[in-house]
């Protein structure tokens, strides 16, 4: 029964996200990461990438940001309270390879 509360409280949080995100988005709120420090975060550019992903403009998603591919797994692992796999170690392991994937192309992206 616990799984279930879990699970809606992951989902009533991901409304709540993406209300705040609207918003921001609306107002045309700037990266507060570049604002204040003058370079961009390493998810610049990832609302771009997903909205483009999402018209299936798979092209224009990786020319934002080439780790776009990697927020429907990083959602699966907060549903699911980092368990998307059934060993452990492959789970780690994915989250390893995303966190570098995210800090090449952030690298790439600086210089």
């Amino acid at each position: 029964m616990s799984r279930i509360k879990n699970l809606k409280n992951s989902l009533l949080l991901t409304g709540l996200y993406a209300a705040i995100l609207f918003v921001c988005w609306q107002l045309k709120i700037p990266c507060l990461f570049n604002r204040f420090l003058g370079f961009e975060c390493p998810g610049c550019g990832m609302t771009r990438a997903v909205l483009s992903a999402v018209k299936l403009d798979f092209a224009a998603a990786f020319s934002h940001h080439p780790m776009f591919w990697s927020m429907p797994i990083l959602y699966l692992y907060f549903l699911f309270n980092g368990k998307v796999f059934n060993k452990k170690a492959l789970d780690i392991g994915i989250l390893i390879f995303i966190a570098l994937g995210f800090l090449i192309s952030w690298i790439v992206k600086l210089v």
